[in-house]
């Protein structure tokens, strides 16, 4: 088809690279750059951008096209769009591949966001109720993007349990142009409480000859290896199991290799790890933005430690890096 990206070149080193590998999936208001660079350090496949407003990036909105700051230290990074409309898709493509001193790797459309200040204004997981305006969208990020930029889409299983229909919505993306598909495996209605369902995906992925990549409650190698052992997919991707654990990866990357269990950092290699995020947070968003970042992060971090439920709570009033430090010591200390 005239629209499908001409050199899959891209699309193969994708694959290769996630042979032993797991990606970063796009999570709204955690993969920001300082986030996607410590992943990336610890051996993610590539990572993805928080979602970005198609039609803020028309309209010139300053705070969706911060979102499209990507340094070297993150590549391979790709770029996720949201729209209810293939004119604004068309237009944020143009500009994403033709702006900035490092082009993304690749263009990938939210077709899976299940919050309502997105899907309740017809885009994200809501596409899936329309999925000839979702295959417009993605034809129209398929015409307008360049050589060597390819297009994915990332979807849910359907809408809720009454309307699972991922494996059409996938044929109809592979139609429109889409080089690469992502599945998370649960349903609008399932949010991320039940467990995700294997088969749903294994079943998107015998439908289309596009690459798939599973997304869904993958948190170390074993679970990586039972979800690309189950859903038959070319790869996967790790959300909220990365949240304030960036090594998980190396963990993943070893496990699907050699079959190594790479052990969690020690409290006191979390800390620096957080201190070394907060600092970059700061470094790229300025103090104040930071350390609001920072009081959310934190507490990810010493998940599952002692001290992680003082720290939560203490750390949500933080006002500068040097508190946070002098908090994270004292709870080490305890």
């Amino acid at each position: 088809m005239s629209w499908q990206v001409e050199n899959q070149e891209v699309i193969n080193n994708i694959i290769e690279n996630l042979k032993y590998k797991a990606a970063l999936a796009p999570m709204a208001g955690y993969t920001d750059s300082a986030f996607r660079t410590l992943c990336m350090e610890y051996g993610a496949a590539y990572c993805v951008t928080e979602m970005v407003s198609a039609k803020g990036l028309v309209q010139r909105n300053h705070a969706a096209r911060e979102l499209l700051a990507i340094t070297s230290e993150e590549m391979p990074c790709a770029v996720q769009l949201f729209s209810d409309e293939p004119e604004s898709m068309a237009r944020a493509v143009e500009f994403v591949v033709g702006e900035g001193a490092l082009r993304p790797f690749m263009i990938d459309i939210n077709c899976g966001c299940p919050a309502r200040k997105v899907a309740g204004h017809g885009g994200g997981a809501a596409l899936m109720k329309n999925p000839e305006l979702a295959a417009a969208i993605c034809r129209a990020a398929a015409l307008h993007t360049t050589p060597n930029v390819p297009v994915s889409v990332k979807f849910r299983l359907g809408w809720d349990d009454d309307s699972r229909n991922a494996a059409e919505f996938a044929k109809r993306m592979e139609a429109a142009g889409a080089s690469l598909l992502t599945v998370h495996g649960r349903t609008r209605a399932q949010m991320y409480a039940p467990p995700v369902d294997p088969a749903g995906i294994a079943e998107v992925k015998r439908a289309v000859q596009i690459p798939v990549i599973a997304n869904g409650d993958i948190v170390d190698g074993f679970s990586a290896k039972r979800t690309l052992e189950e859903t038959g997919c070319d790869g996967i991707m790790v959300g909220r199991g990365a949240l304030g654990r960036p090594w998980v990866f190396a963990q993943i990357n070893a496990y699907l290799k050699s079959g190594d269990k790479i052990p969690d950092p020690l409290p006191d290699e979390r800390a620096a790890l957080l201190l070394r995020h907060v600092r970059l947070l700061c470094q790229n968003k300025g103090d104040y933005l930071g350390m609001r970042q920072a009081r959310k992060i934190a507490a990810h971090y010493f998940k599952g430690l002692r001290g992680a439920a003082e720290l939560r709570s203490r750390a949500v009033r933080v006002a500068d890096f040097a508190e946070l430090e002098a908090l994270v010591n004292e709870v080490l200390k305890t």
